[in-house]
């Protein structure tokens, strides 16, 4: 499996909103489309940040299903301008998992 760690830094004040449009709307929208979340996992030591893992089957598949994500309507009419607007920053790390350690 093939993992993005995933690093989001709201800006101020914002952290509980995103995730509440995270967790209500996004969280799903991918599951349909088979890409897996586990977190959010909220930083102890900012109140801004957070970290979720995003999973694909492989990495072939991985291009193909952010695409169907980010050109949706779901993302293309609501999500994009609401969430990117309360986001400061974020990172990617792409990781393999190939032992399975990560569970769903």
């Amino acid at each position: 499996m093939i993992i993005e760690l995933r690093t989001y830094k709201t800006k101020p004040g914002h952290r509980v909103e995103f995730l509440e449009v995270f967790r209500a709307k996004s969280t799903a929208a991918h599951a349909e489309i088979g890409m897996k979340i586990l977190g959010p996992l909220l930083s102890i030591e900012d109140p801004d940040a957070f970290f979720f893992m995003r999973g694909f089957p492989d990495l072939a598949s991985r291009e193909p299903m952010k695409a169907k994500f980010y050109e949706g309507e779901l993302w293309k009419t609501e999500l994009e301008s609401l969430l990117m607007s309360m986001l400061e920053k974020w990172d990617v790390v792409l990781v393999d998992d190939p032992d399975g350690l990560v569970r769903w």
